[in-house]
C-alpha cells in the first residue's frame, strides 16, 4: 500500500531535508517516526529537498508499507515519536502510480523578509532580516522579468548538480504586509539556491542599489557571478505542491502562519 504524507518542519536545527551519514535531517527524522509505527523501516520520498535550514508548511512525501495502520497512527501516533519542529499534517492512501517527486507539476516557496531598521527577538528565526528600507513595488516590477522558461544559470549554485539549468517560472510575486516583504515564486522545478538567489538579487533592486531592468541583465548573463547574493535559509518556505487532480493530494493553507 502506498501512502502520501503532508509534513511540515522547522529547519533551522536540521542539515537540509535529504538523509545525512553524519548530520541529522528531517528525512531520517520522519523515517525513524514512521518506522515505529510500522514496526519496520520506512523510506520516504519527498516532492522537494530542501537545503540547511529552510522550513516547509506544505512537504509532501511518500512511503510504500504492507502494514495496516489507521490514519490516527499515521498522523497523531507518527507525531508522537517526531520532534516538536517537526509534524505530520494529513494521511491519504494513493494508488501506485502517485510518486511525490515525478508526479508533481509545480513548486512553490515563499520567502519572507523581516524589513525594519531594528531587529525582531520574538522573529529572530523563521525570517530573513533587511534593515534597509526596500521597495516591494520595484522588486516586483523586477521579478516579472523571471516568468516563463529560461535558462536560470545565473541563480544556481555551482554546486548544482541538476543537468539542466532550464526551468519555467509560473510566477514570482513580491508584496508587502507591514514590515514583512513577501517573495511568492512557483516553478515547474528548482535549481541549488535559485529561490535564495533570486531573493538576494531582487533585494538589491528593492533597495536602490540596481536598476529594475538589472534582473533581466542577470538572466541573460548566464553567469553566477554577476547575481546577487544568496539569501539566508531561515526566511524561506516551501509552500506547497501541485498535482494532477486524479491524485487528489489534499490543499492546505500556504502559511507561513501570520500571512495570507
Amino acid at each position: 500500500m502506498r501512502y502520501a504524507l503532508g509534513v511540515e518542519y522547522d529547519g533551522k536545527n536540521y542539515y537540509g531535508w535529504q538523509r545525512q551519514n553524519d548530520f541529522v535531517s528531517v528525512q531520517q527524522s520522519l523515517e525513524t517516526a514512521l518506522s515505529k509505527i510500522a514496526d519496520e523501516p520506512i523510506e520516504v520520498i519527498c516532492a522537494g529537498r530542501t537545503d540547511t535550514g529552510v522550513n516547509a508548511t506544505n512537504q509532501v512525501v511518500h512511503f510504500d508499507t504492507d502494514k495496516i495502520r489507521k490514519d490516527v497512527a499515521w498522523t497523531l501516533g507518527t507525531n508522537t515519536h517526531l520532534p516538536k519542529d517537526i509534524a505530520v499534517s494529513w494521511v491519504k492512501v494513493v494508488s501506485d502510480e502517485f510518486h511525490a517527486r515525478f508526479s508533481a507539476t509545480a513548486r512553490r516557496y515563499r520567502y519572507i523578509i523581516h524589513n525594519n531598521n531594528l531587529r525582531s527577538a520574538i522573529l529572530s528565526s523563521g525570517l530573513s532580516f533587511c534593515h534597509y528600507p526596500l521597495d516591494e513595488k520595484l522588486m516586483h516590477e523586477a521579478a516579472q522579468y523571471l516568468i516563463g522558461r529560461h535558462d536560470f544559470d545565473s541563480f544556481r549554485t555551482v554546486h548544482c548538480q541538476s543537468h539542466s539549468p532550464i526551468r519555467t517560472l509560473m510566477h514570482c510575486n513580491v508584496s508587502r504586509q507591514g514590515h514583512y516583504v513577501i517573495i511568492d515564486i512557483k516553478a515547474n522545478a528548482f535549481l541549488h539556491h535559485m529561490v535564495r538567489n533570486i531573493a538576494g538579487s531582487l533585494m538589491r533592486v528593492g533597495q536602490g542599489l540596481e536598476p529594475v531592468t538589472w534582473i533581466k541583465e542577470v538572466l541573460e548573463a548566464k553567469n553566477r557571478c554577476v547575481a546577487g547574493i544568496t539569501a539566508p535559509s531561515g526566511g524561506l518556505y516551501f509552500v506547497d505542491v501541485d498535482y494532477p487532480e486524479a491524485f487528489d493530494i489534499p490543499k492546505r493553507d500556504l502559511g507561513p502562519l501570520f500571512l495570507k
